[in-house]
């Protein structure tokens, strides 16, 4: 009967490492395919929402004012070096870029004017609500509006926050990680993640 119950325990805990193993190892698979099917989207003019690129610390000083950089949260040197590989990915991959939007803050327009110089536009649907909840609902739904009212050719990029990434799709992006969209009906489903 011991016996017995120590086979099971030691069953059960190679059981327990079997699916511990699998479990580390799977995602690498899925990622890469989800990311190929990202690029396959962009290529057919699809929506990608970029998180601005690393700038050390969460939300903003004290005091910050748009157009002053200086009171703000900014890009580092790891920041604008990851804001550079995601223009070149896409240049390497020939994406046709339709348009760039960023919201105000000077870390989200210079990720997109060190990846894609000279395109970006404002677009305050896609400021950050991080410090004021309350406008959270109201510039979702605008963003979302720009999103679905999107028909140019070539790909829509938006270079956003945190919490505006996770109020469109759910989602928690990484520092200039993309979190691509592709068209399903009246609205958009999530079709992939591109990795900083």
């Amino acid at each position: 009967m011991a016996t017995r119950r120590i086979d099971r325990r030691t069953c059960a805990g190679f059981m327990m490492a079997v699916l511990i193993a699998a479990t580390l190892a799977s995602p690498a698979v899925p990622a890469m395919a989800d990311e190929a099917r990202a690029w396959e989207v962009l290529a057919a003019g699809g929506v990608v929402l970029f998180r601005h690129a690393n700038a050390p610390g969460g939300g903003d000083p004290p005091g910050m004012r748009l157009g002053d950089c200086a009171s703000q949260r900014n890009l580092d040197a790891a920041g604008r070096e990851q804001a550079g590989r995601i223009g070149r990915a896409f240049a390497t991959r020939a994406i046709a870029i339709g348009a760039v939007l960023t919201s105000q803050w000077c870390r989200t327009r210079e990720t997109a004017a060190l990846a894609f110089p000279g395109r970006a536009t404002d677009a305050s649907a896609f400021n950050s609500f991080f410090s004021d909840r309350g406008r959270g609902e109201a510039q979702t739904t605008e963003g979302r509006a720009i999103l679905k009212a999107w028909t140019g050719h070539g790909a829509l990029v938006v270079v956003t926050h945190q919490v505006n990434i996770t109020a469109l799709t759910g989602i928690f992006p990484a520092s200039g990680e993309g979190i691509v969209l592709e068209r399903r009906g009246e609205g958009f489903a999530v079709a992939g993640r591109i990795r900083p």
